[in-house]
């Protein structure tokens, strides 16, 4: 009989002692095992359940806990109380990711990375669900399924397939801005730490006298900007699968705590109507000419999760998480997301997600009366389960969280509405124009090195187009580029 630890006995789920951890019981020294040994069959049931579904996108991630502090006066625009004050501090958890590989795959691959900021609030917990891009591929949510669809696994091959990712594209040329974002310089970041973050999406803040604003959030980070080449990214991948996980854990762990300078676009909202691009759409930017970002904020990461499982993994996120002074705008693409992730969440780890640690908030407490289903803690007690009580349950406050949009027409399939100076091309083009020689040559062969994979001359040539509408010069470089891969 070995010594018990401080820590006492090793129990059962139950909270029974075990009295032999390494031998199972069966009939007899040589016969089979026991049906009865509850302790065997409870730890293979459990390790049979203890990884929940993968994410079907952004499954490959890390994260760490933080603090955001507010360092300038933002109550002229949100009556957010996060925001109410110099120096304030909140509470926050960040998820990075990548986006179309699995659980397993490597983080050195070049893919976006994903941005998802919990601020655990006074006022309930705020999501922030963004990228290390400030635009996306489609601009409508509708699209989505196909878009993610081309580039994870073929459901023939298995494999990602070069003719479904450029089929889809040169079908979308909305997407010509953000693939070139993609396959540039920074479409390989060389950690976590030293990539920007965007909200991407405008969102709308609103202040104590109802006035409202649309924004777009920055996060700047002060490690600056490092990018991995393809050919570099390929050998780390390859030698060190987890190297963007442990690079975060690492530095945590050291003291090295990363920091991001959060900014803002501000736009007031009679504006919109008239802006020279869509200021609602996900594939374009606000030229920072027209709203320069304001810094408002530091967030910093300094503690690291005690169980990647329990925190990273099982961490929710979703735009539809707002608080009083902060809502969405009628970003097509946004207002799909505002149900596509609390759904997917119900799904992947249950109707009771939200009471796990990592998801609840931790400067309030959540009162509903949604109960009952998977991991139901019963918090509510003998409490009503409806509203309005007389019993003295929780109310409604007769105050919206964001301020009403004025909408008006007819209900059917609309196209996203063009502003002044909106195209497909534009700032893909004014992108590229802004690269150096060195920059445009690494695009170039980034690019030409994926096409050249394509099997018909038909998906090449319609992705070629698309870049070539954008600028001239782009598209004649990466044509000869892609003839001289192709023989």
């Amino acid at each position: 009989m070995t010594d018990q630890t401080a820590a006492g006995p090793l129990t059962t789920e139950a909270g029974a002692p075990v009295a032999d951890n390494q031998n199972s019981q069966t009939a007899g020294a040589g016969g089979p095992g026991l049906i009865q040994d509850q302790h065997l069959i409870e730890k293979l049931a459990h390790f049979n359940r203890e990884r929940i579904p993968e994410r079907i996108v952004h499954a490959r991630g890390a994260g760490a806990y933080g603090t955001f502090t507010v360092t300038a006066d933002v109550t002229p625009y949100t009556r957010a109380k996060f925001l109410s004050e110099i120096g304030k501090e909140t509470e926050v958890f960040l998820r990075f990711s990548t986006v179309a590989g699995n659980l397993g795959s490597a983080d050195a691959v070049r893919d976006p990375r994903g941005f998802a900021l919990k601020f655990y609030t006074e006022e309930g917990n705020y999501d922030l669900v963004g990228n290390n891009t400030p635009v996306f591929f489609i601009r409508d949510a509708i699209k989505f399924p196909d878009f993610i669809h081309t580039q994870k696994r073929d459901p023939y091959t298995g494999s990602q397939e070069a003719d479904n990712v450029w089929d889809f594209w040169g079908l979308s040329p909305e997407s010509t801005h953000q693939v070139t974002w993609l396959f540039g310089d920074r479409g390989i970041p060389a950690s976590y730490r030293h990539l920007d973050g965007f909200g991407s999406h405008t969102f709308q803040w609103a202040n104590e006298d109802g006035e409202v604003f649309w924004v777009k959030y920055h996060f700047k980070t002060d490690q600056g900007i490092k990018n991995l080449t393809s050919e570099e990214a390929a050998v780390l991948a390859g030698q060190d699968p987890d190297s963007h996980q442990r690079d975060l854990r690492v530095s945590i762990e050291n003291g090295d705590f990363p920091s991001w300078t959060v900014q803002v676009q501000i736009m007031p909202a009679n504006e919109a109507a008239t802006y020279r691009f869509n200021p609602f759409d996900l594939t374009k930017v606000w030229p920072h000419a027209d709203y320069p970002p304001i810094t408002i904020g530091k967030l910093e990461l300094n503690r690291n999760p005690q169980n990647i499982f329990a925190e990273v993994e099982q961490s929710i996120f979703s735009p539809h998480h707002f608080v009083p002074g902060i809502g969405p705008s009628p970003d097509k693409m946004l207002q799909g997301r505002l149900f596509g992730y609390g759904d997917a969440h119900r799904y992947r780890v249950g109707i009771n997600a939200d009471h796990l640690p990592v998801n609840r908030p931790h400067a309030t407490e959540a009162r509903t009366h949604g109960r009952d289903g998977v991991m139901y803690d019963g918090r509510h007690g003998g409490a009503k389960n409806y509203e309005p009580n007389s019993f003295g349950g929780p109310a409604e406050t007769g105050r919206p969280l964001w301020e009403p949009v004025t909408v008006t027409g007819t209900t059917d399939g609309h196209a996203t509405p063009s502003h002044a100076e909106d195209d497909d091309f534009v700032q893909a083009g004014n992108l590229y124009r802004l690269m150096s020689e060195e920059e445009k040559e690494r695009l170039i062969n980034n690019l030409a090195g994926f096409i050249a994979q394509v099997s018909r001359d038909d998906i090449a040539e319609r992705a070629i187009e698309n870049f070539r509408r954008a600028d001239e010069d782009y598209g004649k470089r990466l044509q000869t580029a892609v003839q001289a891969l192709r023989g």
